[in-house]
């Protein structure tokens, strides 16, 4: 029935493929750290746009919550106007109420994980960030290592990360917030930490303090609340989707700004 091949073709079809694309993804124009629905929100308009968008996920899944809502009932709500993404992703889904709809979490995500990959976006699950890429007081790269390598006692494991480097890094990684953390820890940026649960404020404020938070770096989703004290939303998903729309509009501006000065000065220079 299947066409006879050996073991070592598929190995080496594994290899070869993988690493090509990788190695050409070493440079890219935006890096999206997390792969929920803000960060596959995001990957999927960039890529779309033609964006050189690399994803990374230190799951073996995409999707974060999008897969299971609340309270293990895998069953997701959206508020108006968030509905009309539904439409755009051909997300099913019903009216509960004046407002308020709800969709079937696996069908939601898997449709979205489907749209980011098909827009050409590039997945890099089981991979860990570690790091920044500062140089010049800006963000311009992640520091990543396989999500396995940190599960390993420390007194047994010496495995250096890798580094990426990119225009924009997008910190989607929900209420962990963890590439802000790494400049906070260094005491360059302050996060507040997000508040209790309010989800009428919450909604509006992530959407509206998306963006830049550091040269070089922008945030997006729940990582949103963390870094600026808004309350948290609970499963509840417009905020997400439309918090990866406004990200990635803002990223390309920033990818086209960060371009246009390189190109000045390679004049200059010259």
């Amino acid at each position: 029935m299947f066409h006879n091949v050996s073991e070592a073709s598929i190995s080496r079809a594994i290899l070869k493929e993988f690493a090509a694309w990788l190695e050409d993804y070493i440079t890219s124009d935006v890096i999206i750290v997390g792969g929920g629905p803000s960060g596959l929100m995001a990957a999927r308009d960039l890529a779309r746009d033609g964006f050189k968008t690399l994803v990374i996920e230190a799951n073996n899944y995409l999707g974060g919550g999008f897969w299971i809502g609340g309270y293990l009932m895998n069953t997701l709500t959206f508020r108006a106007p968030a509905n009309e993404l539904l439409d755009e992703l051909k997300i099913p889904y019903k009216e509960a109420e004046t407002g308020l709809f709800t969709a079937d979490g696996p069908n939601a995500c898997s449709k979205l994980i489907s749209a980011a990959c098909d827009a050409g976006a590039k997945i890099l699950n089981m991979t860990k960030f570690d790091d920044v890429v500062l140089r010049n007081n800006r963000v311009e790269g992640a520091v990543i290592n396989w999500t396995p390598v940190s599960a390993l006692p420390r007194q047994i494991t010496c495995v250096d990360p890798i580094s990426l480097e990119t225009k924009v890094v997008i910190d989607a990684t929900g209420h962990d917030a963890h590439v802000c953390k790494s400049l906070e820890k260094r005491n360059i940026i302050k996060l507040k930490g997000y508040g209790p649960m309010d989800v009428n404020s919450s909604e509006d404020l992530v959407v509206e303090k998306t963006g830049e938070i550091y040269p070089g770096l922008l945030v997006c989703g729940m990582a949103v609340s963390t870094a600026y004290g808004i309350p948290r939303m609970g499963p509840t998903f417009g905020g997400m989707l439309v918090s990866g729309k406004r990200v990635a509009q803002i990223a390309k501006e920033k990818i086209i700004g960060v371009s246009k000065e390189s190109l000045e000065t390679v004049v200059a220079t010259n």
